[in-house]
């Protein structure tokens, strides 16, 4: 009998037909932790407080605990996150902010809900990551912010050079850590930094939420007014704010998950370490995640490979593995600059943010996805 095939037993699984592969089972960690959930949930329920209040400031409290801050404000997403974390800072009309040019859109959208204008910046081909030395070329008279990206789970490489860089010139530099949760650093390396609970992240609630973390206390009560419709004190607005509450619902079911999150991080870094052993040098055109020094610094949020011979070749590869009943997502095919939303910016060309769209692909990878699984990709990938 096979390797994979003992694992499959072992786990339960029959020996026969290959099982499908989900690319994340969001249910998963519902089910290990089920009592303890709906216990939350109850309990937010029959209290009769449904905004902000105890449930809300006990997450926070918690989450810039672990986080290693001293603040952390709650809010309604992690796009919310980022755009309140920029307008808190200050920054806003006749500003501009450094970005990737290849992120999610949510990071350009942060930047331009606050009323600031987008820098794109070129990453490193190998990292994803911005650099210092491209940074600071981007830099001019109107340069307010830096955003940072942690992509699929990783520190940003750079980030603490980056934060000698802004504080060298007076500037802010925000995380984006809707990616990160857990990995070394992440969080407390910028002035403020912003996280996404949307379900598939590393910490993930029963829907969207999100929170701005910081160690300026002044920074952290900006926030939580801007996100109370500028309010500190009600019917009294001192500026015009946002509808952005962390939900007590959300806040209890993320108190729950948050104590798991470094052993579930530890299963992914598992998974990670298990695909590496198996496709490295073994699939032709197919290079995988460069692997940083210190693993405490990446999380795993995503498994993400790169594809030679670019859109047409990844598709096939597709193709191949949902045949195989393997489930992949691409993050992401299209760049900000490329999209509906900013194309009339005439902003580019940006080739290595259109390489890594055309040629990333994005493995199973979760806290709950088996050892036999990663064996069935490479085995697929490999065929």
């Amino acid at each position: 009998m096979s390797t994979l095939a003992r694992e499959r037993r072992a786990a339960g699984r029959p020996v026969g037909a290959p099982d499908p592969v989900p690319f994340l089972d969001l249910g998963a960690a519902y089910a290990e932790l089920r009592d303890e959930l709906d216990a939350a949930a109850l309990r937010v329920l029959h209290s009769g407080w449904y905004v902000l209040g105890p449930e809300v400031e006990a997450f926070e409290r918690a989450f810039a605990d672990w986080v290693g801050v001293r603040e952390a404000a709650g809010c309604a997403s992690g796009l919310d996150a980022l755009t309140l974390a920029l307008r808190a800072l200050g920054i806003g009309p006749g500003d501009e902010v450094v970005v990737p040019s290849n992120t999610y859109i949510a990071t350009w959208l942060a930047v331009t809900a606050a009323g600031a204008t987008v820098v794109p910046v070129e990453p490193d081909p190998d990292t994803h990551a911005m650099t210092p030395d491209a940074v600071a070329a981007a830099l001019g008279p109107r340069t307010a912010a830096v955003l940072t990206v942690h992509l699929h789970g990783r520190v940003a490489p750079d980030a603490r050079a980056l934060r000698a860089l802004c504080d060298r010139h007076g500037l802010a530099l925000v995380e984006d850590a809707a990616q990160a949760h857990g990995a070394a650093g992440a969080g407390a390396i910028g002035h403020a930094a912003a996280f996404s609970f949307y379900p598939s992240k590393n910490l993930g609630a029963q829907g969207d939420a999100g929170a701005v973390t910081t160690d300026d206390p002044a920074l952290a009560e900006r926030v939580r007014m801007l996100r109370n419709y500028g309010s500190r004190e009600r019917y009294r607005n001192d500026e015009a704010g946002i509808n952005s509450r962390l939900d007590p619902l959300q806040a209890a079911m993320l108190a729950v998950k948050l104590p798991h999150v470094h052993a579930w991080n530890a299963r992914r870094r598992a998974l990670a370490e298990r695909y590496d052993a198996a496709l490295r040098d073994r699939v032709p055109g197919l290079r995988l995640p460069v692997l940083p020094a210190d693993a405490a610094t990446h999380v795993w949020h995503l498994y993400v490979v790169r594809v030679r011979g670019g859109a047409p070749e990844r598709e096939r590869l597709r193709e191949r593995l949902a045949d195989a009943g393997i489930a992949t997502q691409v993050h992401y095919p299209v760049p900000p600059h490329a999209s509906g939303a900013y194309a009339a910016l005439g902003l580019g060309p940006y080739p290595v943010a259109q390489r890594l769209a055309d040629e990333v692909l994005s493995l199973p990878i979760g806290p709950h996805l088996e050892p036999w699984a990663v064996d069935r990709v490479a085995e697929v990938l490999g065929a």
